[in-house]
């Protein structure tokens, strides 16, 4: 076992592990016993990245406590293209191997453990500090225990097995681990450069906001009429394009 020391300003970014580093829930428990890789393409290097800029990674599983040696294991030797993922806490569900796969294959309500380990992690840091800065899942109950948790919405990643990677309340989109790894320094700005408030960190300041889009019919009620140009008196009268 690993012991972790954390500063009291540590920025956390939470990974659940299966089909969040794995491609499937089940699939992700079985093909890596028999030496096939089922892990989503990228996500070593994004991680990595990641934990460069000055994040703590920590890895959430509702796998049962019996499975803490082998999916640490698979965690320490996931290779992609000689990368691998950033050590840190791996935290798992205190029940027993069963119950925590009906829990979150059948019953599919693995937000009852993770609520709470979260929740119990904040309590360790000063109570007006949050240390979850992003997280990423795959499932909504994953999305849901973020949010319970603290974790900001824009900053909750979803994967689906398909790679695909929306934010929490938004729909899939084609961005995915490699897309986030080409924005990881805008997205996850370095730790020291973070000491402002968020809406005057480098990424919230400086982005674009959306251009916003006028309907045809918007466009007619905006822009008067040439007879009624026309009327107005020369002072009020405006050259429209």
């Amino acid at each position: 076992a690993t012991i972790y020391l954390l500063s009291p300003q540590t920025k956390i970014v939470i990974s659940d592990v299966d089909g969040t580093i794995t491609r499937s829930d089940v699939l992700g428990h079985i093909y890596p016993r028999v030496g096939v890789d089922w892990s989503h393409m990228g996500v070593t290097a994004l991680h990595s990245s990641i934990t460069a800029n000055g994040y703590q990674m920590l890895y959430l599983t509702a796998r049962g406590i019996g499975m803490a040696t082998t999916t640490r294991e698979y965690l320490s030797s996931l290779s992609q293209k000689g990368e691998t993922l950033p050590t840190g806490p791996c935290l798992l569900s205190p029940s027993r191997l069963i119950e925590s796969l009906t829990r979150e294959v059948i019953r599919r309500n693995p937000e009852e453990f993770k609520i709470a380990c979260l929740q119990d992690l904040r309590s360790l840091f000063p109570p007006e500090y949050n240390p979850f800065y992003a997280g990423f899942g795959n499932n909504p109950s994953d999305e849901v225990s973020y949010l319970e948790a603290g974790v900001p919405r824009a900053r909750i990643f979803i994967i689906n097995p398909s790679g695909e990677i929306r934010r929490a309340g938004t729909t899939y989109c084609y961005a995915s681990y490699p897309r986030l790894l080409s924005m990881a320094h805008e997205m996850f700005p370095p730790v020291k450069d973070e000491d402002v408030e968020e809406c005057f960190t480098s990424y919230n300041f400086w982005k674009r906001e959306l251009p916003v889009l006028r309907t045809a019919e918007s466009a007619e009620t905006k822009a008067p009429s040439v007879e009624s140009r026309m009327n107005l008196p020369v002072s009020e009268q405006t050259v429209y394009g």
